[in-house]
């Protein structure tokens, strides 16, 4: 196949009406999942930025409107609804959003960004951890965000990464790869957050030998498919088309992979009728899996599809990301 015929195989009008039309589908489903509606607004908008589109897809106030509507004044962190308890996860993608949208951070003012970075301060447990909420939950995922949100807001301080990436390291597996917690299975999602936190914090050194990880997470390409999978004897799954490749990408491993296979395999899982990216080959369609794949796709070729160029360890713009990726330590 050619290069052009590869591109035309991209539905990019399909996609973009499909995550337009997230909203207006409001099914039992669409009611039962109000817990992911920041984190969905944020696959949205990531997937259509990439796709330089977000500027005529999405409404931006409105977007803003909805986004302040969920800012939890009693801890000052943002839920996924309005009314919704304030967690680190509707948090950063709130944040994100804001971010892309030419750094629309200061429509918060100074109060409540401080406010918003003390709540996400407040979830950091005396070994470094991190909770979600004060339901006290701690997973790797909460470290990463934790250290992106801190550095959109220009928070982020030596006091708070050292021993959060001393936790992180503590959860390295003798295979190379990373667990939620020390000692739990190696995944390709935890190692993102994992090697993501590292990079975000500047401390990528202390992976002394990265090659037994680059390693780890190449074999998670399942052949003939070209898919990848989040650990061994798994199928292959679009959404870690995302997680190893990105974390591929911050090891300087991308290589180390069949690109052309991956890209094949996303392409495959697109819905060539209504739109969206399913998880495999004709599956059904969601918005997570279609900001995964197009994210993925921007990690293996932007400039063949047009695309804005991703940062593989912010999950944005690389437009966006160079204006702040700095950090006081």
């Amino acid at each position: 196949m050619s290069e052009t015929e590869e591109v035309k195989a991209f539905y990019k009008e399909k996609h973009i009406a499909f995550v337009v039309d997230q909203d207006s589908h409001r099914s039992f489903e669409y009611w039962l999942s109000e817990h992911l509606r920041m984190n969905g607004l944020y696959w949205g908008v990531v997937s259509l930025v990439i796709m330089n589109a977000l500027e005529d897809a999405l409404p931006q106030n409105e977007v803003i409107d909805y986004i302040l509507s969920c800012w939890d004044e009693k801890t000052g962190g943002f839920g996924a609804f309005p009314k919704h308890d304030a967690h680190i996860l509707s948090t950063t993608s709130a944040l994100q959003v804001l971010k892309i949208y030419d750094n629309e951070l200061q429509v918060l003012g100074e109060e409540k960004k401080e406010q918003t970075a003390q709540f996400i301060k407040g979830l950091q447990l005396s070994d470094g951890s991190f909770q979600g909420d004060r339901f006290g939950e701690v997973d790797t995922r909460f470290i990463y965000t934790a250290m992106l949100s801190l550095s959109l807001l220009d928070e982020l301080t030596i006091e708070i990464t050292d021993p959060a990436i001393k936790f992180v390291m503590a959860c390295q597996n003798f295979d190379g790869a990373f667990g939620m917690l020390p000692g739990a299975e190696s995944h390709a999602a935890q190692v993102f957050t994992c090697i993501g936190a590292l990079a975000v914090t500047d401390n990528l050194h202390l992976l002394d030998d990265d090659t037994k990880l680059g390693n780890w997470l190449s074999e998670r390409q399942v052949l003939p498919s070209g898919g990848l999978n989040g650990r061994p004897e798994k199928l292959p799954d679009v959404c870690y088309s995302w997680w190893v490749l990105s974390s591929l990408a911050i090891l300087k491993k991308k290589h180390w992979i069949d690109l052309q296979k991956l890209e094949d395999f996303i392409l495959e899982c697109q819905d060539s009728k209504d739109g969206g990216i399913g998880d495999r080959p004709d599956n059904q369609t969601d918005i997570y899996h279609t900001c995964f794949g197009i994210a993925g796709l921007s990690l293996i070729d932007f400039e063949k599809y047009n695309f804005k160029e991703i940062d593989p360890i912010y999950c944005m713009p690389t437009e966006v990301t160079k204006k702040f990726r700095k950090w006081k330590k």
